[in-house]
């Protein structure tokens, strides 16, 4: 959980993710009682609907790999989105059984290319280290929205009937397939092998795994003139130093000495920070060396490893 509160590339997908699915529950939700009281439909020709959505997600599967060298991610969420609202929309006004078949086709070729954009875009942007946990986050997303979507969906259509439900829906889709289209989607193009540039701490005598928690400073001596600059690169290690296991960070200035400025991090145990050292990817490494090119020439970063002591309890008199 701390990676997916931290990663902000992660909250992107995450977010676009509720909103799409959100309103397209609609015609999932409702779709049994738009082919009874609007198509004037039975239990065969829903089935023929199901089977239409099915259709056209093989229809949309293969001409994926051709739309994703046309088009961004960012553009086929866009399109999912719009092809879904026309639909939820053409629905709304009762269509004959032949058309709607049709609509559903388009449909389902739209709702898989949302979903296997977004699939594809979370497994791209996550380490191999936490990628089955943070995908769990992704589905319970998706789920939440699904079933508090179609929740919604049917107490709205309760009250002012399926056709403006619908219609509703699909100016939501549109809506919001527009706002969050800023939003761009991470291209997943990080270099997120381990690093391994992180060197073992030195120790005075071996470290219980399980002691902590443990502080962690970094200082460095940066020319005034640089402080601006750095200070702004160095807040980009915040996230990181989060998602790979810190539970807070922050940032120092000594009052003597104005030159020196000190990183620090807290970590729950001493495993968990030899872990750190493991998941430190190569984009963080990269970021990290920024952050050491404004360090003074010839003086290295000073690394200190500060792990808690229990103190003694008086006794009680």
């Amino acid at each position: 959980m701390r990676y997916a509160r931290s990663s902000r590339d992660l909250h992107v997908v995450l977010l676009r993710a509720a909103v799409f699915f959100a309103f397209a529950s609609a015609v999932w939700a409702l779709l049994p009682l738009v082919t009874r009281e609007l198509l004037k439909g039975d239990a065969a020709f829903y089935g023929l609907l199901l089977g239409s959505v099915g259709g056209g997600a093989i229809l949309g599967a293969l001409a994926l790999p051709r739309l994703r060298s046309g088009c961004s991610a960012d553009g086929l969420m866009l399109a999912a989105a719009l092809v879904t609202g026309g639909a939820a929309a053409a629905l709304a006004l009762a269509p004959p059984k032949g058309l709607a078949l049709l609509i559903l086709l388009a449909m389902g070729g739209a709702w898989i290319v949302a979903l296997t954009t977004l699939n594809a875009t979370a497994q791209a942007i996550l380490p191999n280290w936490v990628r089955g946990r943070a995908l769990a986050v992704y589905l319970t997303v998706f789920n939440g929205a699904m079933a508090a979507g179609s929740l919604g969906w049917g107490l709205i259509a309760q009250e002012i009937g399926l056709s403006a439900t619908l219609l509703a829906s699909a100016l939501g889709l549109a809506l919001s397939g527009l706002l969050v289209h800023r939003i761009n989607l991470p291209t997943g193009e990080a270099d997120l092998t381990p690093s391994n540039h992180w060197p073992e701490p030195i120790l005075a005598a071996q470290i219980a795994g399980d002691r902590g928690p443990v502080l962690i400073l970094i200082e460095y001596r940066v020319a005034a003139e640089d402080r601006a600059a750095f200070l702004a690169v160095l807040g980009r290690l915040s996230q990181s130093r989060r998602r790979d296991g810190a539970f807070d960070w922050g940032v120092t200035e000594d009052a003597a000495d104005p030159d020196l400025i000190v990183e620090w991090f807290r970590v729950e145990s001493w495993a968990e920070h030899l872990r750190q050292h493991r998941r430190t990817s190569q984009a963080d490494a990269d970021v990290q060396q920024q952050v050491r090119a404004f360090q003074r020439p010839g003086i290295p970063p000073v690394v200190r490893h500060l792990l808690a002591v229990d103190h003694p309890r008086r006794p009680m008199s």
